[in-house]
């Protein structure tokens, strides 16, 4: 099977560190005047994506001609898949196509796991289903890290639509890896049990304010409406109980906490605590 990234969940601590250390490298390019590099060049990177997006998609296209690669973009509405195209069927294109890597995105969590197994090209996961989002953890890890010295022993507060988030999974399975303490919060109907069991050290609460006492990093999860039938609440309910204001960041720590992402344009107002909109 080629090296590819599927997920945090199989990652070493080691592994991590070294994505991290290697990411830090690339940081300083993009605010340089000439941004593109010759690492990839001659390489043909796929993305596939299955599911809308814009940042994501954007993001992985612009890091590949970054890096000096030739990229193609597929999306679910304007391929095949449209016409009742299988995943199979994308499987046999693409190995006809040889790339040199795939991003792939899809609703339905192991999808990229799938091809995988099938196709002796690296995949890197941007998000399958409610799963995993390996990228996000780790761009989350080294926004942390620009602004703290060490990943160990932060109290970090994951709120929102859990159940439905493979970004909390991911970071979850990331941030145990260094022995954080992590504790997640939302409604009863997306917080289930288990979820507590998904790592070392994570803790569940309904309470935001329990969630944020002390906290030194809070990410607030926004509703994934796209994969609910019924949603818990309202969106007045919800921000009630569940969206970030001014008065709870005196509960979190007394150093920056970080906000990631925007929860609302209040507490984004509120630097150096967040890192939203900053140049890095």
């Amino acid at each position: 099977m080629a090296f590819g990234l599927l997920g945090i969940e199989e990652l070493t601590r080691a592994e991590v560190e070294s994505i991290l250390q290697r990411a830090r490298f690339f940081q300083p390019l993009q605010m340089q005047s000439f941004k593109k590099l010759d690492t990839l060049r001659g390489k043909m990177i796929v993305n596939l994506f299955f599911e809308a997006s814009t940042r994501t998609r954007t993001s992985f296209e612009i890091a590949a001609k970054r890096l000096g690669a030739d990229t193609v973009s597929i999306t679910a509405s304007g391929s095949s898949v449209s016409k009742g195209e299988s995943l199979v069927d994308t499987l046999n294109t693409l190995a006809a196509m040889h790339p040199d890597a795939i991003v792939m995105r899809h609703a339905a969590s192991g999808a990229p796991h799938f091809l995988a197994r099938h196709l002796a090209i690296p995949i890197v996961n941007a998000g399958d289903g409610t799963h995993e989002h390996p990228t996000q953890a780790l761009l989350d890890a080294l926004t942390i890290l620009d602004r703290r010295d060490a990943l160990e022993g932060l109290r970090v507060a994951i709120i929102g639509d859990i159940a439905h988030s493979r970004v909390a999974r991911s970071n979850v399975h990331l941030l145990s890896k260094f022995g954080a303490d992590i504790v997640l919060c939302g409604p009863a109907t997306v917080l289930p049990a288990e979820l507590a069991q998904l790592a070392a050290g994570v803790s569940l609460t309904n309470d935001i304010r329990e969630a944020i006492a002390g906290a030194d990093v809070i990410m607030m999860l926004r509703v994934q409406l796209e994969r609910q039938h019924d949603p818990p609440l309202s969106a007045g309910e919800y921000f009630q109980f569940y969206g970030l204001r001014l008065e709870h960041m005196a509960l979190a720590n007394p150093k920056p906490s970080l906000c990631i992402p925007a929860p609302s344009i209040a507490a984004a107002s509120c630097r150096p605590r967040s890192p939203i909109f900053k140049g890095r």
